[in-house]
């Protein structure tokens, strides 16, 4: 599934050309996807500029001034841009076109992603409960100690819980850990404040550079131009189950948490 970085990679991509721009058209090929795309999406966006493209979390948010286009990736979905796009492919849902001839096209093989209209983005279900930005100055090592201070169970699921910090999953949550030296089995509820404060650190270090490097592509991912991250070629613990450490050479461990995969060094993390 495409994390934080990935999502953050897509919309800076997207935005030199997308941002400003009045949308002219939108095509609807298949709307199935996890919720079906609003019939009348083309209607609530043609004629309609996107003033800008934040990021939420996982979703991107294209805002207008009558409303947000909601877009969530799932598992296997991407946004690319062409100048000139090529024949639509099995998969390909949507297409938006805009005023300087840029094509915004939504692909998706598993159709678990989104793409939902808001007249008030604040307030839609999928947005209103959601916890602090990683990246952003709220998120301290206080705040997560504040945070995880009920949660009897182990660090690394509570990082995945969207309700304590967002945009950390599986492969981000794994590789903070790494970086901060703590198990992901450790309990959440007994890390002290400089614990959580060094986790808080990892995990901007850990997305910071995943972004700089175009995000991780395991499977489908790409970024909005079509090239895949780089990401995944400098994982410490990600997908190296059996193989030397890169910091001590000890084999890197692997273990089952909340039915994902988790991989650790038991030498680098206590």
């Amino acid at each position: 599934m495409p994390e934080l970085p990935e999502v953050e990679t897509t919309r800076r991509g997207l935005a030199p050309h997308v941002e400003r721009q009045k949308v002219t058209a939108v095509r609807i090929y298949d709307r199935r996807l996890r919720w079906p795309v609003p019939p009348r999406l083309a209607t609530l966006l043609v004629g309609k500029t996107i003033d800008k493209i934040d990021r939420r979390s996982k979703y991107l948010l294209f805002h207008t001034t009558s409303g947000t286009l909601i877009v969530h990736f799932g598992m296997t979905g991407s946004l690319r841009i062409y100048e000139r796009a090529p024949a639509r492919r099995r998969h390909d849902h949507l297409d938006i076109t805009f005023a300087n001839g840029a094509l915004m096209r939504y692909h998706d093989p598993r159709r678990f992603g989104a793409v939902l209209w808001s007249p008030s983005h604040l307030s839609h279900p999928l947005l209103a409960a959601l916890g602090p930005e990683p990246l952003e100055p709220g998120f301290t090592g206080e705040s997560l100690h504040d945070a995880l201070r009920k949660r009897t169970g182990p660090i690394k699921p509570a990082l995945m819980n969207s309700t304590v910090v967002v945009g950390v999953g599986n492969i981000y949550a794994s590789e903070a850990l790494f970086r901060a030296g703590i198990r992901p089995t450790r309990q959440a509820n007994r890390l002290s404040r400089a614990s959580c404060a060094r986790i808080v650190s990892s995990i901007r270090d850990t997305l910071n550079d995943a972004v700089t490097r175009g995000g991780s592509t395991l499977r489908d991912y790409v970024g909005s131009n079509g090239e895949p991250g780089e990401s995944q070629f400098h994982h410490f613990v990600y997908g190296r189950a059996g193989k030397p450490c890169r910091v001590c050479g000890t084999p890197i461990r692997a273990a089952r948490q909340a039915g994902r995969a988790t991989t650790y060094c038991a030498k680098c993390q206590r």
